[in-house]
């Protein structure tokens, strides 16, 4: 792991994103309607990102362990889209961008799996870091 004993603490935000295509309106339709057979997908999903959240230290070899003091998951739906919004803050030495993008990951993992007994043509599209504040270098993307 990289030494950050000499860096201050202050407020780290990072926001990623990650995008699931689904085959047909009917899938989104299902989503909406709570007729997934494996469950409520929007819920489970965002259950499952949070704890991707926690586990990135124990998943990913050179991540540090830090205080996750806000984790939160938002969705929009976009004609067959879902878009996936994983902001993570804490106060700490080091930034939370790989932990945004893991919770990310881990929602659209889940989306995934409990919709591909419904739709073949489920796929994940884009994982990427939106925006990150607070240590050294600051990021803002366009969101489009």
């Amino acid at each position: 792991m990289v030494d950050i004993t000499h860096k201050e603490v202050t407020l780290r935000s990072a926001t990623a994103e990650a995008i699931v295509r689904t085959g047909s309106e009917e899938t989104i339709r299902a989503i909406r309607e709570g007729r997934v057979p494996k469950g409520d997908v929007l819920e489970m999903s965002k259950a499952a990102g949070l704890l991707g959240v926690k586990q990135t230290p124990y998943l990913l070899p050179d991540c540090h362990p830090l205080p996750i003091e806000e984790a939160r998951v938002a969705y929009e739906m976009d004609g067959l889209e879902i878009r996936i919004l994983m902001t993570v803050r804490t106060h700490y030495k080091t930034g939370v961008e790989v932990e945004a993008m893991h919770g990310a990951s881990v929602v659209a993992l889940t989306i995934y799996d409990m919709l591909k007994p419904i739709d073949k043509e489920v796929e994940i599209r884009t994982i990427r870091l939106l925006e990150k504040t607070g240590g050294k270098s600051d990021i803002h993307r366009s969101e489009d």
